[in-house]
């Protein structure tokens, strides 16, 4: 997918430090500013395939985003970063455009976000929720996945540090 002045790709191997290095400082803890939960490389090379990467002209990564398959009608997008240098030119909205989309080409029906981006996120189509949007014997399987992101949409107390303040979103397809 090509937009003005950059194109959205899956990610490469490749493509992880600079994934980490937009991250950075989203996941910085200094004066309230973290954003994102902390991922060591080898955490975010494991997850390598569940990203798309916005790659400007010259090649640089401006952007990343991921989709996690968390059951079989339902995803998350996780991990949305724009560079600093490339906010405001759409980045954002063309990558989880290209999420959804993928989303779709799954037959996930379901997507959820976890965000202090309240706004963004109803520009696609996103609407927040209180509850956990599935069924007992559903939340019975997924609750046994050691996956922090899964815990977070299911909203157990292990992970409830790392989301204060933040908004569940849910977005059906």
């Amino acid at each position: 997918m090509t937009s003005a002045g950059f194109t959205i790709r899956p990610a490469h191997t490749n493509d992880v430090r600079a994934i980490a290095a937009i991250r950075q400082p989203l996941e910085d803890d200094n004066g309230g500013a973290k954003k994102l939960l902390h991922h060591d490389l080898v955490g975010l090379y494991e997850k390598v395939q569940e990203f798309l990467v916005a790659e400007d002209l010259d090649g640089n990564v401006i952007g990343a985003g991921a989709l996690h398959v968390m059951w079989e009608d339902l995803a998350e997008v996780r991990s949305l970063v724009v560079s600093e240098a490339a906010r405001g030119r759409g980045v954002g909205h063309a990558i989880v455009a290209a999420l959804l989309d993928h989303a779709a080409s799954l037959g996930i029906k379901r997507v959820f976000c976890l965000t202090f981006e309240v706004d963004f996120f109803k520009k696609h189509g996103f609407e927040p929720i209180s509850d956990v949007p599935v069924d007992e014997a559903t939340y019975a399987e997924m609750v046994r996945s050691t996956d922090d992101g899964v815990a977070e949409f299911l909203d157990l107390a292990r992970v409830k540090q790392n989301t204060l303040g933040n908004t569940r979103m849910l977005r059906v397809l």
